[in-house]
């Protein structure tokens, strides 16, 4: 007897497939990247570096935290090379893979009061390695969604991947709520370890949802043509320079979450303000969950109405409510706090964070896609990463100078501005037509 073939996929569900997958493997990589922005804000500074210091020691965590920012363009120069290459798929696995090993392993480190200096410098080894991870996860799994999606809904589709990087964060929030509200003692001695030992579920999980995606077809046409670039980088810098320093400058717009998540977090419970850990990681957590619901609707009007619109609404708003949100935490005012950090981080910042994966991607050709978001966001991202030690640095020696931290975070957003005012509206252009006005 004959086996009944499989019926044929509807033409919506690779998209729907690619995005799950976008999201789900976002989500739990991202999981990873953040815990480690909780633990170097409320952590980190008393069990990896030396406690007699403790300003200090909180500027080296800030520090660390951005190290893996450092070595994200280092790891966009080599996945973005092989992604376009060798296809999306086969970097969202590897990195998958290499940011849980290198999460689960921090949860295995030896403590500054143990080995010393071995303990910090392993530490930031191991940051580096999340930080290359990260370089290819978004633009491998943006590129994939992004190939995959009806034209019309490009933006929709491609949204996925950052609400999914949202999900991260709201997990890694909702799991340090109840190992921060541990007594100190456990806390410092193997509480903090748990969330990070859990990277290994989260990579078990992330590679089973990955490996059943298939490649684009953007990339297998490509590829079956003979059209796939042996030099990826060299095509991308000789026809696509312009978009890619677009990117660099759009990207620092990261800057807003990068000090909403940890540097407002270390100022709200130090001395200066006295606010709960739990609380404020409430506010994160709820902040996370409405940009759940937020980032696809903004992708779905930027499908609509363009992606330059959208995209300077949260280019533009996010600076000017960093100002309200920094005074309301240091009035310790916990409602007001709440309301203004759901606005800022759930609502406004949302409309660039959901709509670049779509705005970015679109600027470049098939051939070089990856290269080219992974480069121009991995570059701005870096900067992000250490803009929390800057506002450490900015907000003085006591550290409550909460307005010039503000207007550092303004200044850094004038290069999304400048980058949305500057761009081609795309998001009416076919898919193979994308990045054709600059390509050779």
């Amino acid at each position: 007897m004959s086996v009944p073939a499989a019926p044929p996929e509807t033409p919506t569900a690779q998209p729907r497939k690619a995005a799950a997958a976008a999201w789900i493997g976002s989500a739990l990589e991202y999981y990873d990247f953040f815990i480690y922005g909780s633990a170097a804000a409320l952590i980190f500074p008393k069990v990896f570096f030396d406690e007699s210091d403790p300003a200090t020691a909180t500027l080296l965590s800030l520090a660390s935290f951005g190290v893996a920012y450092a070595a994200r363009p280092i790891g966009a120069l080599f996945l973005g090379h092989y992604g376009d290459r060798l296809g999306r798929k086969k970097i969202m696995v590897f990195t998958l893979f290499l940011m849980g090993v290198s999460t689960f392993l921090i949860g295995c480190l030896p403590t500054y009061g143990q080995v010393g200096v071995l303990a910090p410098t392993l530490l930031v080894l191991c940051r580096v390695l999340q930080g290359i991870s990260a370089a290819g996860e978004q633009a491998s799994a943006s590129s994939m969604t992004l190939e995959h999606a009806p034209s019309e809904r490009r933006g929709f589709f491609t949204s996925f991947t950052l609400s999914g990087t949202q999900g991260g964060q709201l997990i890694a929030t909702l799991v340090f709520i109840p190992v921060a509200a541990l007594p100190e003692e456990q806390l410092m001695s193997w509480g903090w370890r748990v969330p990070f030992w859990l990277s290994v579920a989260v990579m078990a999980v992330g590679h089973v949802i990955r490996r059943r995606l298939d490649e684009t077809p953007a990339f297998a046409e490509q590829a079956a043509s003979g059209g796939v670039a042996k030099m990826p980088l060299a095509v991308l810098m000789r026809d696509h320079w312009q978009d890619v320093l677009r990117v660099v400058a759009g990207a620092l717009v990261a800057s807003v979450s990068t000090i909403f998540t940890v540097w407002a977090l270390s100022y709200a419970t130090s001395d200066a303000v006295g606010m709960s850990r739990t609380g404020m990681l409430w506010v994160a957590a709820l902040a996370n969950a409405v940009a759940l619901g937020a980032i696809p609707l903004w992708a779905s009007l930027s499908d609509r109405i363009g992606r330059r619109p959208v995209y300077l609404i949260g280019a533009v708003g996010s600076p000017v409510l960093m100002f309200a949100y920094l005074w309301a935490i240091s009035t310790g005012s916990f409602p007001l706090v709440l309301v203004l950090g759901i606005l800022l981080f759930g609502v406004v910042y949302s409309a660039a964070n959901g709509i670049w994966p779509a705005f970015y991607g679109e600027m470049f050709s098939t051939r070089v896609r990856l290269s080219g978001m992974a480069i121009g966001t991995q570059i701005g991202f870096a900067v992000a990463g250490f803009a929390v030690t800057f506002a450490a640095e900015f907000a003085g020696p006591e550290g409550d100078d909460w307005s010039a931290v503000a207007l550092f975070t303004a200044v850094l957003c004038l290069g999304p501005l400048v980058a949305g005012l500057t761009a081609r509206e795309t998001a009416k252009v076919p898919t193979e037509r994308l990045g054709e006005r600059l390509a050779a």
